[in-house]
């Protein structure tokens, strides 16, 4: 099965349109057709229902999406891990989910490219279930979750405790009232959403649900309102007043844990790697 047709089938999923599909992908709306089909043809079964005016995963077709991602993202393991052998590199696949990508693991990694010249980076993000199944079955060397799973296999290490901060873009925010105006409530996990609605019982419902934080921050930078996010990605817009830290609010946090294997054959290699984790001093 050729990388290129599941490809093809994700960014028709994604689109649910074949003609959207061929411009992101740059080729013509009759070779997205034409590659479906195939697809379609080697399976044995209907991905799409072209029955409607709009095109529709099959139930098939949502069972693919998960199997041509780990597809995709083990072809690129393999090709990069066959081209760096001649260069005496050590690959390094990394997981993570999406939200704890955006809160501290780019400044992890330019510090692995500063100090670990030898390790060729592979990342990847994915749910907590997929990451711990992914290290469990060696395709992912470390993955990082907010949950650490209790699996005796795994090494599990918090490599950070992350607080987060209620930000608004309104000055005169009075956090006695519980009248968040314009609340975006960001998903950090069971344990720091009950905190907040206990909290903030008598605060009215939050106006929008978020599960990255750096999709909220954007968001109330443009259209305004609060959100509780991690004071590391917001502190630059605090010293320049775009958004203000309401002083009075319950200050969460949420610690961030790192797995893989214990008898993985990269453990020294991931050991030097999780040393390289930036301090969280906020």
């Amino acid at each position: 099965m050729k990388i290129e047709l599941l490809k093809t089938f994700l960014e028709v999923s994604r689109t649910l349109h074949f003609r959207l599909a061929s411009e992101s992908l740059f080729i013509t709306q009759s070779a997205v057709s034409a590659r479906i089909k195939l697809l379609e043809d080697e399976l044995g079964v209907l991905l799409f229902d072209r029955r409607q005016k709009h095109l529709k995963l099959t139930p098939a077709g949502h069972r693919l999406i998960k199997h041509a991602n780990e597809i995709i993202f083990m072809w690129q393991k393999a090709k990069q891990d066959v081209g760096v052998s001649d260069q005496q590199s050590t690959q390094l696949a990394i997981g993570s989910m999406m939200s704890i990508w955006d809160v501290i693991l780019q400044t992890w990694l330019q510090k692995i490219h500063r100090n670990m010249g030898e390790i060729s980076l592979l990342t990847n993000a994915s749910s907590p279930l997929e990451l711990r199944k992914s290290v469990l079955n060696r395709v992912t060397d470390i993955a990082f979750l907010f949950e650490p799973p209790f699996v005796e296999e795994l090494v599990t290490e918090k490599v950070a405790t992350v607080p987060l901060h209620l930000v608004s873009t309104h000055a005169n925010l009075d956090i006695k009232t519980q009248n968040l105006n314009d609340y975006v409530m960001v998903d950090y996990g069971e344990s720091v959403n009950t905190q907040h609605m206990r909290e903030f019982k008598n605060s009215p419902p939050a106006k929008h649900f978020m599960s990255q934080p750096r999709v909220a921050l954007e968001y109330i930078l443009e259209a305004g309102g609060c959100a509780y996010l991690p004071r590391q990605m917001v502190v630059d817009h605090i010293n320049n007043e775009k958004l203000y830290l309401i002083e009075d609010a319950p200050v969460y946090s949420r610690e961030i844990f790192a797995i893989y294997l214990a008898k993985s054959n990269k453990a020294d290699v991931i050991n030097k790697a999780i040393q390289y984790f930036p301090e969280m001093a906020y």
